[in-house]
């Protein structure tokens, strides 16, 4: 069985859809949950999608997408600019990274300006709303295989 790409999301993008649209737009999280599974079927992938308020709780993912993924796509939400732990976790991670987040985090409040995922991510993809997840799906399915 092929190892699928993992979409791994952070905290408070449980609440896509109702908190802040006029940043983050009008799509759900299972919106975006639907549109990377058919992206990624037309690239002959499958996703593994998930959503956790618990840095600890991704750190784990994290560590498991080493060995049962293909490639990882973070948005690590507020953790982007905060999770050191997360860094650590992205960098022994040997499988390729894409970061990725809604909002241009380079044109909102200059704390989101740093983002410690970026050190590891082989890309970084902003600004595009939930379109971005689909441009880093295809970035992944263009550097890796399906298995």
């Amino acid at each position: 069985m092929s190892k699928p790409i993992y979409v791994l999301n952070g905290p408070n993008l449980n609440l896509l859809g109702s908190r802040e649209p006029e940043v983050y737009g009008h799509e759900t999280l299972d919106d975006l949950h639907q549109r990377c599974g058919q992206k990624a079927k037309t690239l002959g992938h499958s996703v593994e999608f998930r959503q956790s308020n618990h840095e600890g709780e991704l750190v784990a993912w994290i560590q498991e997408a080493r060995t049962d993924a293909s490639g990882l796509i973070v948005n690590a939400g507020a953790f982007t600019h905060t999770s050191i732990a997360m860094l650590d976790a992205l960098l022994a991670c040997p499988v390729p990274i894409v970061e990725v987040h809604l909002s241009n985090i380079f044109t909102r409040e200059e704390f989101r300006h740093k983002s410690y995922v970026s050190k590891a991510a082989k890309g970084v993809i902003c600004g595009f709303g939930g379109l971005g997840y689909e441009l880093a799906i295809e970035a992944l399915a263009a550097t890796t295989s399906p298995g």
